[in-house]
């Protein structure tokens, strides 16, 4: 790997640098695979139980977050396609660090992921915040927000709405969000390992434009942070000027307060700080196990006008809807909510602001898509099945390994099943999907868009 000679130079005298070790780290063939565990649907001993071997030792930084010794087929693991866990770069978990270190996590929250494709961050927030907090993932571009949702409905959690908007569009929400998370785009210096392609696009240019494109992201979108709400800002890069550059100009610029975290020495992390007294971290791939990573923490000081909502648009289903259901969802502490023959479920404490996203936002999802309504009958959703939103009326079928790809390949099972009608194809107990189970046949309803395309698998 042959490293811009440009990027080198730039990074003379960053705190931390050491050229040999960057570069030694770089031209190193040892892969590093991390993953974090979904807990709401399995714990940590199932997860080692079931990559054996391949499980190591813990990402010292993240409750849930794992290194593999190993990097496994995740095309072949149905656990992943359950949602059981989250295949994310160790450094990037630091996240969770300066949520626990810069408020009350119990608390409900409104918190903002702006730039969340393709979930990684987004799915860690809907770990860590309570469930009577609302995340908002957005993403700007709208394939890349369609990859959002899709992990999200994996992910399973239902105070979650997905948008497809621009920063600028969150100026309709003054003063509304706790947090807001601006994982922001780069220049992508962190990533060479990962991504060697990256290394052709880098350049002086290429990180000036970043800059300038991250600096008008954040004028946008921080009207939207309430007084006393924290922004997140991280980056993949090592640049000085969309790290340190980038926390002197958040202070300077608008009334934010720089956050100091707590770090142990023996986790790798280096504190940069710069003369005008803000504090950031990075993340260098020769003294973490992870790739390269910033991050950095403020505090709004300046007060923020609410903005004052509309009343609510959501349509309630009607009782036909609701009783048609009945043997499939579990509604408690849900409101259940009719768009067109869509049913959705929304938490019932966060009605109001999920009507007030939907009133100002593009949605393109929201809480649990539970199904449809089609010839007076229900067929129930994949998201539904993804969540712990299914009533304990539901039979499951429990598959061995090699009956779970033929399902997520979307081919026809050959098993026999007593009960006839809806069921959950299951894995290690995990829901996989829906199968509807006829006389004659089983009808395989794995979405045809999330299929496993491969067919080289052996047990």
């Amino acid at each position: 790997m042959q490293l811009p000679h440009e990027l080198l130079r730039s990074l003379q005298g960053v705190t931390g640098f050491d050229q040999e070790a960057f570069i030694a780290a770089h031209q190193s063939s040892k892969p590093v695979t991390s993953i974090r565990t979904n807990p709401a649907k399995i714990v940590d001993e199932q997860m080692a139980d079931h990559f054996q071997e391949k499980w190591s030792h813990p990402v010292a930084w993240t409750q849930h977050g794992h290194y593999l010794s190993q990097r496994p087929s995740f095309t072949f693991d149905p656990l992943f396609h359950a949602g059981c866990y989250y295949v994310q770069e160790a450094s990037s978990m630091f996240l969770e660090q300066a949520l626990r270190q810069s408020l009350d996590l119990s608390a409900p929250l409104k918190v903002l992921d702006l730039c969340a494709a393709p979930g990684g961050k987004s799915t860690h927030l809907q770990s860590l915040i309570s469930d009577k907090s609302l995340l908002v993932s957005n993403d700007v571009i709208r394939p890349r927000a369609n990859i959002l949702k899709e992990n999200m409905i994996k992910w399973g959690g239902n105070n979650v709405v997905v948008t497809n908007n621009d920063p600028r569009d969150f100026k309709a929400l003054p003063g509304y969000f706790d947090v807001i998370v601006v994982d922001a785009p780069c220049s992508g210096s962190g990533l060479f390992r990962k991504d060697e392609a990256a290394i052709n696009e880098w350049s002086d240019d290429n990180v000036a434009l970043c800059s300038q494109r991250q600096q008008r992201i954040l004028a946008d979108v921080l009207p939207a942070l309430k007084r006393d709400g924290i922004l997140i800002y991280a980056t993949c890069s090592f640049s000085k000027a969309e790290d340190e550059a980038m926390m002197d100009w958040l202070a300077d610029a608008f009334a934010l307060s720089n956050i100091r975290l707590a770090t142990d020495d023996r986790w790798g992390i280096t504190e940069t700080s710069t003369s005008a007294g803000n504090f950031g971290y990075r993340f260098w791939p020769y003294l973490v196990e992870g790739e390269g990573f910033f991050l950095s923490a403020f505090r709004k000081v300046q007060e923020a006008p609410a903005k004052k909502s509309k009343r609510g648009t959501a349509k309630l289903v009607t009782k036909v809807f609701a009783s048609a259901i009945a043997d499939f969802v579990a509604v408690e502490d849900v409101e259940l909510i009719q768009a067109n023959d869509k049913l959705y479920a929304w938490p019932s404490c966060l009605l109001p602001d999920f009507d007030v996203v939907l009133q100002h936002l593009r949605v393109i999802y929201s809480g649990i898509l539970l199904g449809e309504m089609a010839h007076k009958k229900f067929i129930p959703d994949h998201a539904l099945a993804m969540s712990n939103a299914f009533s304990n009326h539901v039979k499951k079928v429990e598959l061995t390994l090699q009956q779970s790809i033929t399902y997520l390949q979307k081919n026809p099972l050959s098993i026999t099943v007593s009960d006839k009608g809806w069921q959950l194809a299951c894995y290690k107990k995990m829901p996989l999907g829906w199968i509807n189970v006829l006389p004659n046949r089983i009808n395989n309803y794995y979405p045809k868009e999330l299929r496993i395309l491969k067919q080289n698998f052996n047990v």
